[in-house]
């Protein structure tokens, strides 16, 4: 398969700061590959110079195998683009905003056309060519800029936080074209964010970041299936619950986190431990439930966070548990603050860090 962006020993300072530590990191080509990390780890120096919009402190740069240095950036540079976290549209059409590039490139006003309406289809945005760029909502702004990187069909592909704040329509419409451009087009994409379940969701392989050095690499079940203490530090993990760990002869152990209550888990451990569980895992209901689950607790509604399609619920059941659910069945479980509900959840959606 090959590498399509290399990075061998890498440091980055600014002034005093070293923003990038030594850092070794290979990407393969045709792959979805995450950087994950907390804001000031270093995740945007990394992709400015993997683009070749910067140059590293010392260290060497590979792109498809070949070192990059000042003769073959403006090659890097052509085959790659970079998508920011912050929009930085022209005021001017979304047609104008997506044709500036292909312009630079030499491409003609029939191609420019063409490429603009295939490139909006893509984000869901068909139509849009003539609206005004800078009054878009700011998901549908990114989403331009998505659309601006995608008409150039490069082979590399870098976005940085490329959801960060928007709301969950717009986060799905982005996810989705990631993952159609990187499978129907073999676009290798390098993402830079601190959203640890999208990056699981999404990419084939990851690294972890931390103050401008590599922690961990590994596939998105290495490093997202038992969690290491170094992600846990800094992913605000929730349903993060300690204490301690008898093991069954089963196979399982139940952990007793306090209040008496005791949680089944797929390991066989004694002693302390520390485990989560993810929101999303954990299933919710107004009334007891038959289940093979060995993990099931009554509490009450707590607190109540509405984010369009998905709601978050803190239940209070002798500990807080953090629960996700859709805004469908919110409304159809008549869910208010104080309500009753139970909680269910596997033995194996439990995961010690």
């Amino acid at each position: 398969m090959g590498s399509s962006i290399e990075v061998k020993r890498i440091t980055k300072q600014y002034g005093d700061i070293t923003a990038l530590d030594d850092v070794s990191l290979k990407v393969d080509r045709g792959e979805i590959f995450t950087i994950i990390g907390p804001n000031g780890s270093g995740k945007t120096t990394m992709l400015r110079i993997m683009a070749g919009i910067e140059e590293p402190t010392s260290g060497d740069v590979y792109f498809n195998g070949v070192r990059v240095d000042k003769d073959s950036s403006s090659e890097v540079r052509a085959k790659s683009t970079m998508v920011f976290q912050r929009t930085a549209l022209f005021n001017t059409t979304v047609q104008k905003n997506i044709a500036y590039g292909l312009k630079l490139r030499g491409c003609s006003k029939k191609q420019i056309e063409d490429r603009v309406k295939d490139t909006l289809r893509t984000v869901r945005l068909e139509g849009y060519e003539k609206r005004w760029a800078k009054k878009l909502s700011g998901g549908e702004q990114q989403r331009v800029s998505l659309a601006r990187a995608l008409a150039l069909d490069t082979e590399l592909l870098l976005l940085d936080e490329p959801t960060a704040n928007l709301d969950p329509k717009n986060v799905s419409i982005i996810e989705e074209t990631i993952s159609w451009v990187n499978r129907e087009r073999g676009t290798t994409v390098v993402m830079a964010t601190h959203n640890m379940f999208q990056a699981e969701t999404l990419t084939h392989r990851a690294a972890l970041l931390l103050g401008g050095r590599i922690m961990q690499v590994g596939t998105t079940r290495e490093i997202f299936g038992a969690p290491s203490k170094d992600l846990a530090s800094f992913a605000r993990l929730e349903n993060v619950f300690s204490g301690n760990s008898t093991a069954l002869e089963e196979g399982t152990s139940v952990i007793d986190i306090g209040n008496d209550l005791y949680i089944e888990a797929p390991i066989k451990q004694t002693g302390k431990v520390t485990l989560f569980v993810r929101p999303e895992d954990i299933i919710l209901s107004a009334k007891p439930l038959t289940s093979s689950a060995r993990n099931m607790f009554r509490g009450k509604v707590a607190g109540i966070s509405d984010s369009g399609s998905l709601v978050r619920l803190r239940v209070d059941a002798g500990k807080e548990f953090v629960v996700q659910i859709t805004k469908r069945s919110f409304i159809e479980m008549g869910l208010n603050l104080g309500s009753e509900v139970y909680l269910v959840f596997k033995a194996s959606s439990v995961h010690v860090v």
